[in-house]
């Protein structure tokens, strides 16, 4: 570990890796951390390793940061046990240096939306343990703002697809590659219900600004997502569509076969209590960060346009005779 680094990110998944990038175009110095200290990152950032539920070693490895973000994602099926002790790991840092901590979180804290959209003024109505787990966590940041422990500046995002989302987005792995070869992609819930993706990389840039911005603090920000919300089989059409292979064919995994997979796999037994946000319209509105910190969603068929590149094999230079 060299020198000291103005921004230190916890965490080297997708939104990690975009935050990170986001960061460098501002010209910034960034730290990134996990627990192996490798990370698919450019020369010049430095990727510290250690277990960010340790306080003594997340407060040294983020001394002199001005800001820590929040962006580790534990093993689905290990986020009550394992979310808590990483999250006050996170917070001590930030409290130890003086930093703004900005913690990327998800939708899961509302609950069903009920034929409206979800917005940052909706109450935290979560009827899952990964929702109610949520809900806790983003109390406990809040709070420690109030009490004017730590600066804090929250970024949410629905369901998220781009560079690196792999398995992890229903617009991932399921998608891309089947598009490319013309075969049946097969989607996680409904796919003819409207539903908001959020682009790893507005991500990125969205927890950057809420990391320099001084409006932000103190306050929850759903990143930019394009507000024309389309079902999960129209985007998935267009990406077959972009990829030549159109029309594309998009099935709904079947929930009997969850079901029975699930009982062997505790990821996809995590993923069950999880499907009410495919059984009706899910339009996560983001308008705030828009219209006051000026932070704009990628149009939708360009972020898909950008994510199938991701998933094209790279043509390898001609032989030399």
């Amino acid at each position: 570990m060299t020198g000291v680094a103005r921004h230190v990110i916890f965490g080297t998944g997708a939104i990690g890796l975009a935050t990170c990038e986001a960061l460098l175009r501002r010209g910034e110095t960034v730290r990134m951390v996990n627990r192996s200290g490798t990370a698919p990152v450019p020369d010049g950032v430095d990727v510290a390793a250690g277990d960010a539920a340790d306080p003594v070693f997340t407060t040294d490895v983020a001394r002199g940061a001005t800001v820590v973000y929040q962006t580790p994602n534990p093993p689905y099926a290990r986020w009550v046990q394992e979310w808590p002790a990483l999250q006050a790991g996170v917070l001590a840092a930030a409290h130890a240096s003086g930093a703004r901590l900005v913690s990327m979180e998800n939708v899961y804290m509302y609950g069903r939306p009920n034929g409206r959209p979800l917005d940052e003024t909706r109450a935290y109505a979560a009827h899952t343990k990964k929702g109610k787990l949520r809900a806790r966590m983003a109390t406990e940041l809040l709070t420690a703002h109030q009490a004017g422990q730590v600066e804090v500046a929250i970024g949410r995002a629905s369901d998220y697809f781009g560079p690196h989302g792999g398995a992890q987005s229903n617009l991932g792995d399921r998608l891309f590659p089947a598009a490319i070869d013309g075969r049946t992609a097969r989607v996680l819930g409904d796919p003819d219900q409207p539903h908001t993706y959020t682009y790893i990389p507005d991500i990125g840039e969205g927890l950057a600004v809420l990391g320099e911005h001084p409006d932000a603090a103190g306050q929850v920000w759903h990143l930019p997502n394009d507000p024309h919300t389309d079902t999960t089989r129209q985007l998935c059409q267009l990406v077959f569509q972009l990829a030549g292979t159109a029309p594309g064919r998009v099935r709904q995994l079947p929930p009997l076969l969850l079901r029975v997979v699930a009982v062997a796999n505790p990821t996809v037994r995590e993923l069950l209590e999880m499907q009410y946000q495919f059984a009706e319209p899910f339009i996560v509105d983001s308008t705030k960060i828009t219209a006051l910190l000026d932070v704009h969603a990628t149009p939708v068929e360009q972020a898909l346009a950008d994510t199938l590149a991701t998933y094209r094999p790279t043509t390898a230079p001609a032989p030399h005779h």
